[in-house]
C-alpha cells in the first residue's frame, strides 16, 4: 500500500514543472505559518485570514493537480509521437530556418546512410552536396540540386510535394515538406517516401507490356494489310465482304491498342520525342476537325468549331503529338455521344494570362461523379462507357494528359451524367512556360 502511495506521489511531482512545484510548496508553507500568526492576530481577523488562506491553498493545490495532469497527458502524447516517428517506414527530418538539423528518425538515417549523431545539430548548406557522404541528404533538403525533380504542388503552397530521381544510386523519392510555427520560430519537416522498389516493379511491368506490344504489332500489321488487300483486289460475295469488313475493323482496333501501349511506354520512359515548332493554332485545329468529320458522319454526330481565339495566335507545339491528344478527345466525344448529338470544339485566349484554352464539349452519356477522379488514369473506363461501347483501351485521355502537360498546359474535365462532358485544355503562349525536359506525368 505504501509503495503504491509513493508511486502516485512520485508521478505527481515528476509531472509538475519548477514553477508549479514552487506554488505547491508556497501553499504548504502558508498553511504551516497559520498557527504562528494566530498568536499576534485578533480573533475576527484570524478567522478571515484562515478562511482566505484555506481557499487560496486549495486553489493552488487544485491548479497544481490540473497542471500535473495536463503535463502528464502532454508527455504521453509526445512519447507516442516520438515512438511513431521512430518506427515510421518513411524518413523524417526536421530543421530550422537556418537549415540546422533538429532531428532525424531511423528510417531517414538508413535511407541516407548517415548516423543521427553526425547530422543532428549540424548546419546543412548547398556546399554539403560536395561531400559524397551527405550528397543525397543535401539534395533532398535542397531539391534544386537534384538531377531530376517533378513538382506535385504549387510553388507557394504547403505542404510542398516533389518527386526526386537519382541516377547513382538509382533511387526515387517522394518528398513532402511541411512548414511548422510562425516566422520567428519557423521550422520545417521533410517526409521522405522511398519509391525505388515500387517504381522498379512498375518499370518491369511497363517493359513487359512494351515487349509484348512490339511482338504483336508486326503480325497485326500483316493481318490488317491482308484484309485491306482482300477488299481491294478480290471480288468477294456479300457474306465474304461482310467478313472482310469485320476483320478489317477488328484488326484496326487491335493495332490502335498496341500503338497506344507503345506510346504510353515511351511517355513513361521519357522518350516520346517532342519536336516543337511554331504553328497557327486555329488553322491547326481546323485541319484536325476536317479529319474528325468523317467519324462524326459515321456516328451521326454534328461537329462544330467555334473560332473564338485570335486568328493570328501562334504557339510552339509538337504538331503530331498535340494532334494525337486533341484527336483522342474529339474521337471520344463523337463515340460516346447520342444519335444526332453535338460536339463543339472552341478556342479562346484567356484574358490577362499567357495561355489559350481549347475545349471539347459533347452531348453524350457523361461521366459518373464517382469516376471523375479516375478519368486520367491508365486503362480506366467508367461503367456506363463500358456498357455503351465495350471496345476501347482506356489510354486515350491518359496519353492526352501527358502530351498537354509536356507542352506546359493543363487538361481537366467537367461532366453531368447523361448530359455530356466538357474537356478543357490550356496551352502557353509564352515558350518559357514549356518544360525543358521530357518527364512522365503519370500515376507512379
Amino acid at each position: 500500500m505504501d509503495s503504491d502511495n509513493k508511486k502516485v506521489s512520485g508521478k505527481f511531482f515528476s509531472n509538475l514543472k519548477p514553477r508549479e512545484v514552487a506554488s505547491f510548496w508556497f501553499a504548504i508553507s502558508l498553511t504551516l505559518l497559520l498557527p504562528v500568526t494566530s498568536l499576534f492576530t485578533p480573533h475576527n481577523q484570524l478567522l478571515v485570514g484562515v478562511g482566505i488562506s484555506v481557499v487560496l491553498m486549495f486553489v493552488i493545490i487544485w491548479n497544481g493537480l490540473s497542471l500535473a495532469k495536463s503535463n502528464a497527458e502532454s508527455s504521453k502524447s509526445f512519447e507516442r509521437l516520438r515512438a511513431a516517428l521512430a518506427n515510421l517506414n518513411d524518413g523524417v527530418i526536421s530543421y530550422d530556418h537556418n537549415f540546422k538539423i533538429l532531428s532525424i528518425n531511423g528510417a531517414a538515417q538508413q535511407i541516407f546512410g548517415v548516423n543521427g549523431q553526425e547530422v543532428v545539430g549540424q548546419y546543412f548548406g548547398p556546399e554539403k552536396a560536395q561531400d559524397p557522404k551527405f550528397r543525397l541528404l543535401t539534395q533532398v533538403i535542397f531539391p534544386s540540386l537534384a538531377p531530376l525533380v517533378v513538382k506535385r504542388s504549387e510553388n507557394d503552397e504547403y505542404p510542398q510535394i516533389v518527386d526526386i530521381s537519382f541516377n547513382e544510386p538509382e533511387v526515387y523519392f517522394m518528398v513532402t515538406t511541411i512548414k511548422i510555427g510562425d516566422i520567428e520560430t519557423q521550422e520545417f519537416m521533410k517526409i521522405i517516401h522511398d519509391r525505388t522498389r515500387e517504381i522498379q516493379l512498375y518499370q518491369s511491368k511497363s517493359e513487359f507490356i512494351t515487349i509484348a506490344a512490339h511482338q504483336l504489332r508486326t503480325p497485326l500489321t500483316a493481318i490488317n494489310w491482308a484484309f485491306e488487300s482482300m477488299g481491294k483486289d478480290y471480288s468477294p460475295s456479300p457474306s465474304e465482304k461482310e467478313t472482310i469488313k469485320n476483320g478489317l475493323i477488328a484488326s484496326t482496333k487491335a493495332l490502335k491498342i498496341v500503338n497506344d501501349l507503345l506510346d504510353v511506354s515511351k511517355i513513361e520512359e521519357g522518350r516520346f520525342g517532342y519536336n516543337f515548332e511554331n504553328i497557327n493554332i486555329i488553322d491547326f485545329i481546323a485541319g484536325i476537325m476536317e479529319n474528325a468529320n468523317i467519324a462524326a458522319k459515321e456516328y451521326g454526330v454534328n461537329l462544330y468549331f467555334d473560332r473564338g481565339g485570335d486568328p493570328s495566335t501562334t504557339l510552339s507545339v509538337d504538331a503530331s503529338k498535340l494532334g494525337l491528344a486533341l484527336s483522342n478527345l474529339i474521337d471520344n466525344a463523337i463515340k460516346y455521344n447520342v444519335k444526332n448529338g453535338e460536339v463543339i470544339v472552341k478556342i479562346e485566349n484567356l484574358p490577362g494570362k499567357p495561355y489559350v484554352q481549347i475545349s471539347v464539349e459533347d452531348t453524350g452519356i457523361g461521366i459518373p461523379p464517382e469516376a471523375m477522379d479516375k478519368v486520367f488514369t491508365k486503362f480506366f473506363r467508367a461503367a456506363n462507357a463500358l456498357k455503351f461501347r465495350p471496345e476501347g483501351s482506356g489510354l486515350g485521355v491518359y496519353i492526352a494528359k501527358n502530351i498537354v502537360t509536356r507542352h506546359g498546359g493543363a487538361l481537366w474535365a467537367e461532366s453531368t451524367l447523361g448530359r455530356g462532358t466538357k474537356f478543357y485544355m490550356t496551352l502557353p503562349t509564352d515558350t518559357r512556360l514549356i518544360p525543358s525536359k521530357e518527364v512522365s506525368y503519370g500515376e507512379y
